[in-house]
Order: structure tokens, then C-alpha cells, then sequence
């Protein structure tokens, strides 16, 4: 993969949860595998990831024989008192401008 970092341990500053509904935003029929890969998180992190954001109203999910395609209600504000107001669809707004930048123009070492 392209300009991704190698493992990093400490705190950052996008959790999980965003990294990976940006993800699925960029791919909504996208693999728990291919996510995994692309937030470099376990794949039972991020089945764990994706059940919390559905119990919450976030994601949904259809199957299509074995593919899931999972749907993100962009209206749904974020959860964090800090954000409120903000939505689902401002905070991915950022992150894909972000990741779209990022695959063109690899960072420089």
C-alpha cells in the first residue's frame, strides 16, 4: 500500500471507528479483510468496530450472497459532546479529502 505507516503504538489523533467508516465510506462493498489491511487493526477489531457502529445507528449492512454492502447514515451526528452538531458526512468529508490527497501525493520521507 501506498504512504501507509508502518504500526505505530501511543495515541493518535482519528480513532478506529472513524478510521474504519472512512474506509467503508470509500468502499461500501469492501471487505472486514481489506479493512483490516487499511486501518492496520485486527479483523475481529474491526467486526467489533462495525457492530458498535450499527448498534448505534451509524452503518447498516445487506447481504449480496456472500458480499456485504453497508450503507452509512450521513446524517447521524457525532457522538462526542464536543462535536455536537457535527455530522457523520462533515467528519468523512475531511477524512476522504484527506485519503484521496494522500494516495496521489505520497508523503516524503
Amino acid at each position: 500500500m501506498v504512504g501507509v505507516p508502518e504500526s505505530h503504538s501511543g495515541w493518535t489523533f482519528i480513532t478506529s471507528h472513524a478510521r474504519v467508516l472512512a474506509v467503508i465510506a470509500d468502499n461500501p462493498n469492501v471487505r472486514i479483510r481489506d479493512i483490516a489491511a487499511r486501518c492496520r487493526l485486527t479483523e475481529r477489531a474491526v467486526s467489533r468496530i462495525i457492530a458498535d457502529l450499527e448498534q448505534d445507528g451509524y452503518l447498516s449492512h445487506t447481504r449480496d450472497g456472500r458480499t456485504n454492502i453497508y450503507r452509512i447514515e450521513p446524517d447521524k451526528v457525532l457522538r462526542h459532546p464536543a462535536e455536537a452538531g457535527l455530522s457523520v458526512a462533515s467528519l468523512l468529508s475531511l477524512l476522504l479529502q484527506d485519503e484521496s490527497a494522500r494516495i496521489r501525493k505520497p508523503v516524503a520521507r
